[in-house]
C-alpha cells in the first residue's frame, strides 16, 4: 500500500516549486496564498524536513525540495496526460435488448446490422434468455416479451401477433392432414408459461383439426423452441411452430406449411419501464424495433392475413 501525503499538499508544493512563488501557485490552483502556505507547512511537518527556504519576497527550494520536485512534477504531468487521454475517448453508448432465445436467433440476429446504421456510435447488446429479465432493475434497457401483453409497471408496445401451424421440410412429402399419423411429431417445452397460459400444442391442434388417428403426445421433444425449429428444417419430423419465427424458412422453401388448421398464439411486445421512453438507449431500441426490424417481421404477417 502506498504511503503518500495528501494530494492537495503535493499539488501545492509542485506548483510553488515550479512557479517559485506561493502567490503564483495560489493563482494557478484557485486558492489563497495562505492556503498554499498552510498546505506546504503540513507537508513539511509530515515529512519532517524543510522543502523551501523562505525569504522576504521569494521562496527557494532546499536540497530536499530539489530532490522531490522533478519526480513529483513528472508524476503530475503523467496523471494529467492520462486524464486528457481518457477524456478524449468517445463515451461508449450501449443499448441492451433482451428477448427469448428463439426470437433473438430468428428475428433479431438477421437484422442486427441495421441497428448501427440507424444509430451510429451506438453498440447493441442482445441478451437471449427464455427467463424474463427485470428491466425495471436495469438488467436490460428494454425487452421483447411473449404473452398476453399485461406487464404492470412497464410500457408495452405491441409488435406482432403469433400464429402456429404444422411445418416441415418439403422432403418429407406431407401434403394432407391424413398423412400426419405416419410422421414424427416434434414438440418443444413452453416452461412455466404452459401452466399460466393456453399455449399451442399438438393436442390442441388435434382437437381443432378433428384428426384423431394419431398420438399427439408422441415423437421428439426439445426443451427449447430453437432446437425444434432446427429439427424441422433438418427433416426430422413435423413441428407445430410459430409462423413468425420461421417466416424466412417458409419464404425460402426450406420449410413448408402443408395444411392447417392454424392456431392463434400470443403476441410479442416491446416493453420498458414506465417513463423511460426518453432515455437514449430505450429510444434507440424503440426506433430500431418499430422501424427497420418491424418492417421485416411484419411482412410475413401481412402476407398471411392477405391470404386469409
Amino acid at each position: 500500500m502506498r504511503q503518500l501525503p495528501p494530494l492537495a499538499a503535493l499539488r501545492a508544493f509542485e506548483a510553488a516549486a515550479r512557479r517559485e512563488s506561493f502567490k503564483a501557485a495560489a493563482a494557478e490552483l484557485g486558492v489563497t496564498p495562505t492556503a498554499i502556505s498552510h498546505q506546504i507547512r503540513q507537508l513539511e511537518a509530515g515529512l519532517g524536513i524543510a522543502l523551501f527556504a523562505r525569504q522576504t519576497r521569494k521562496v527557494t527550494l532546499t536540497a530536499e525540495g530539489r530532490m522531490l520536485f522533478p519526480a513529483l512534477r513528472d508524476a503530475l504531468d503523467a496523471m494529467a496526460e492520462a486524464v486528457d487521454a481518457v477524456k478524449r475517448q468517445p463515451m461508449r453508448r450501449v443499448a441492451t435488448l433482451s428477448a427469448t432465445v428463439a426470437f433473438t436467433a430468428k428475428l433479431l440476429v438477421p437484422h442486427v446490422g441495421s441497428f448501427r446504421r440507424l444509430h451510429p456510435g451506438w453498440d447493441l447488446r442482445l441478451h437471449a434468455s427464455d427467463d424474463p429479465v427485470d428491466v425495471s432493475a436495469g438488467e436490460a434497457d428494454a425487452a421483447i416479451r411473449y404473452g398476453l401483453g399485461h406487464y404492470p409497471g412497464l410500457t408495452t408496445l405491441p409488435l406482432l401477433r403469433d400464429d402456429f401451424a404444422p411445418v416441415c421440410s418439403p422432403h418429407l412429402g406431407l401434403h394432407r392432414r391424413e398423412d400426419l399419423p405416419g410422421a414424427t411429431l416434434i414438440h418443444f417445452g413452453w416452461g412455466p408459461m404452459a401452466a399460466k397460459l393456453s399455449v399451442p400444442t399438438w393436442r390442441l391442434w388435434a382437437q381443432r383439426s378433428g384428426l384423431d388417428r394419431f398420438d399427439p403426445e408422441g415423437g421428439i421433444t426439445f426443451n427449447d423452441e430453437s432446437s425444434a425449429i432446427q429439427a424441422a428444417i433438418a427433416g426430422q419430423g413435423v413441428a407445430l411452430l410459430s409462423l413468425a419465427l420461421v417466416a424466412a424458412e417458409l419464404a425460402s422453401g426450406a420449410l413448408v406449411q402443408p395444411f392447417g388448421p392454424v392456431l392463434e398464439g400470443l403476441r410479442y411486445d416491446l416493453v420498458y419501464p414506465d417513463g423511460a421512453e426518453d432515455r437514449p438507449p430505450v429510444a434507440a431500441l424503440r426506433s430500431w424495433v418499430t422501424t427497420e426490424l418491424a418492417r421485416h417481421i411484419a411482412a410475413p404477417e401481412a402476407e398471411r392475413q392477405g391470404e386469409g
